[in-house]
């Protein structure tokens, strides 16, 4: 039995060195993905108080949340999801509290 501890650590190709932390680029905050979820939920919730559609406006609180967990640019992502926030709970307000739609009985 050979013990490969000293040859381990002089034919090591790695060198210390030249070694150097990760350093990500800077991205400019108009050059970021757009974000898909946040959009989506905008349109839901803006469909879900325009046409009165409970589903549209629970879909777009579920969107709403996804867009939080996968935020990158904190202040104009915060802007959009806090609007289509807001028209969701606008749609669902309307929809469970307000007046019976035309046609339909409550």
């Amino acid at each position: 039995m050979s013990s490969h501890g000293n040859a381990s650590v002089v034919n090591d190709p790695r060198q210390p060195s030249a070694a150097r932390p990760f350093m990500p680029q800077a991205v400019a905050p108009q050059d970021l993905p757009v974000d898909y979820s946040g959009f989506i939920a905008v349109i839901f919730g803006v469909f879900g108080v325009m046409f009165r559609y409970k589903l549209c406006s629970w879909l777009a609180i579920i969107f709403c949340a996804q867009s939080l967990a996968n935020m990158k640019n904190f202040e104009t992502d915060l802007k959009q999801v806090s609007m289509a926030f807001m028209f969701a709970i606008m749609g669902l307000v309307t929809n469970y509290f307000g007046p019976a739609r035309p046609g339909t009985k409550k």
